[in-house]
């Protein structure tokens, strides 16, 4: 029966039959080590039993869903949908199993609370406490807390959140104790891992533009690499899709041609579309022509060629020429 069998060959027996396509896109989110395990297990394998599959797939497709009613609602939703489902040991057996392999993750009953709660929970928290908190919410609640946050601690919060790495559990299960007076799920692994640059970066770019200079300022101040690099994060080339066609064009007046041509070569074709569609119809003929004559390229140099544009987009907006909208299209300042 499938539940003899280890974790490892029942990994293998699901790659080999969601197929190659799908199965190296999981394998771009596996370690090098696992992806070696993982391949032994596939080249090694020998044929399987058709009912073994079926339980092993039909594992697979529980444990799924099981996550998809959790994030929908909750660890108790959850759980009353699989007791319905397949039963209460059956439940039990399939929750046990996500908690202990992390798909659940720490304060899940908090970020299923609306924002002005949270930030009646955590006044008066030290400022550690509050990073952790706002680590693992959604950056949307996150923003809306750090917002309200007093302007004193919004740089310290987002500094620890920056450099935050992994947390103990016990730590974790603390804080939840506090604020939720009964636990949501607590990681069993020996760490739990939340926080970073990307973290902090998720939540500055949602909060209103005084929150984010403020922090940003005062970052500055305390740690200019840090602030720095959460900085050159904000905003991406890719992100010039929200950019207004008015805004578009002020940033390719005062940007070189030649760092335009450099930037569309790796760029989706949504960024193509939106450069050219906001230049005269020469000037994207020239472009294009640029581009087809130009041979391959140092992706380095790519990469800075998008950079010192995203650069431009960054001093029209400190400047107040131009508005970038958090969640939506920017404004062009007259």
């Amino acid at each position: 029966m499938a539940n003899n069998i280890d974790g490892r060959k029942k990994a293998a027996v699901l790659m080999v039959s969601l197929g190659p396509d799908i199965s190296a896109k999981v394998f771009k989110h596996l370690s090098d080590e696992e992806i070696e395990e993982l391949t032994l297990e596939i080249a090694n394998m020998q044929k399987i039993d058709k009912s073994e599959k079926k339980e092993i797939l039909e594992e697979f497709y529980q444990l799924a869903k099981a996550q998809e009613y959790i994030d929908r609602g909750g660890i108790q939703y959850a759980k009353d949908v699989l007791e319905k489902a397949v039963g209460e040991d059956k439940a039990r057996d399939i929750l046990g199993r996500l908690t202990a392999t992390l798909q659940v993750r720490p304060f899940d009953a908090i970020r299923k609370t609306d924002p002005s709660q949270i930030l009646n929970f955590i006044q008066g928290e030290h400022p550690q406490t509050i990073a952790l908190i706002l680590a693992y919410l959604q950056p949307e609640q996150a923003s809306q807390v750090m917002s309200a946050l007093p302007p004193e601690i919004q740089s310290e919060v987002s500094k620890r959140i920056a450099i935050m790495d992994r947390t103990s559990p016990e730590i974790i299960k603390d804080v939840e104790e506090v604020l939720e007076k009964k636990l949501s799920t607590i990681a069993t692994s020996e760490y739990a891992s939340a926080g970073g640059i990307e973290s902090i970066v998720d939540i500055l770019n949602q909060v209103d533009r005084g929150t984010e200079k403020n922090i940003l300022d005062q970052l500055e101040e305390e740690d200019p690499e840090l602030a720095e690099e959460i900085k050159m994060r904000m905003f991406v080339f890719e992100d010039i899709t929200v950019l207004s066609d008015k805004a578009i064009q002020l940033v390719l007046r005062q940007v070189d041609t030649h760092d335009v041509a450099l930037a569309l070569k790796t760029a989706s074709s949504e960024v193509e579309e939106k450069i050219y569609t906001n230049m005269s119809d020469r000037a994207a003929e020239m472009l294009k022509e640029d581009l087809e004559y130009m041979g391959p390229v140092r992706l380095r140099e790519v990469e800075e060629a998008q950079q010192r544009i995203v650069n431009v987009i960054r001093e029209l907006e400190d400047s107040g020429e131009i508005v970038i909208a958090r969640g939506g299209e920017s404004e062009v300042v007259v």
